[in-house]
C-alpha cells in the first residue's frame, strides 16, 4: 500500500539516505560523487533534520521510499528524491502529483523546479508529466561547494484566464 504524508521529525535520517542515494545516482554522468558524497550527505542530514516541516513523504508497505520538498512553501519543488531502489513503481508520478496539489491547494498557479541539466532521467521524467524547460544556467551550489549546470523547469497548474470579455 502506497501512503502520501507530511514527514515526522524522528525519520529525518531515513529520509537524508533516501536522498543521498538518489542523489549518488544522479550525479554518476556528472562524476565526483566520491569526492562530494560527504559534503551531500551531510547537507541532506542538516536539511531534513531542520527543514522537516516542509516535506512530503511517500511510503510503501509503511517504508518511506522517497520524498520531496518546498523549502518556501511556494510553487518551488526545491527537492525531490526517489530511493533508486523503489523507482518504476509509480512512486514518482503518485508524490508528484501530491505535491502539485499542495502547490494548488495554496494558490499558486505554477510549478517550477531545478534539476542538474545532465540529469536526464529527472529531466525526461518532469517533461512526461507536463513540465518544460524553461531555462539553463550555471550556478554555484554552496551545498556541494561547487558550480553545477542547471534547467530550471515549470508546469502550468492552473489554466490562465483570459480577459476577454464574454456576454453573461
Amino acid at each position: 500500500m502506497v501512503t502520501i504524508r507530511k514527514a515526522r521529525q524522528e525519520e529525518a535520517d531515513i529520509l537524508a539516505e533516501i536522498g543521498l542515494r538518489a542523489w549518488q545516482k544522479a550525479m554518476i554522468p556528472v562524476g565526483g560523487t566520491a569526492d562530494m558524497a560527504d559534503n551531500a550527505r551531510n547537507a541532506f542530514l542538516r536539511f531534513t533534520r531542520d527543514g522537516w516541516i516542509c516535506i512530503t513523504v511517500i511510503e510503501k508497505s509503511g517504508h518511506p521510499s522517497g520524498w520531496a520538498a518546498r523549502e518556501e512553501l511556494d510553487e518551488a519543488i526545491t527537492d525531490f528524491w526517489i530511493d533508486p531502489d523503489s523507482e518504476g513503481q509509480g512512486l514518482g508520478t503518485a508524490l508528484l502529483g501530491a505535491v502539485e496539489a499542495e502547490i494548488r491547494d495554496a494558490g499558486f498557479g505554477e510549478a517550477v523546479l531545478e534539476t542538474h541539466a545532465r540529469n536526464q532521467d529527472a529531466v525526461d521524467f518532469f517533461r512526461a508529466r507536463g513540465f518544460a524547460v524553461q531555462w539553463l544556467s550555471i550556478v554555484y551550489n554552496p551545498k556541494l561547494d561547487r558550480d553545477l549546470e542547471t534547467v530550471g523547469m515549470r508546469k502550468i497548474l492552473v489554466p490562465q484566464q483570459d480577459d476577454l470579455y464574454a456576454p453573461h
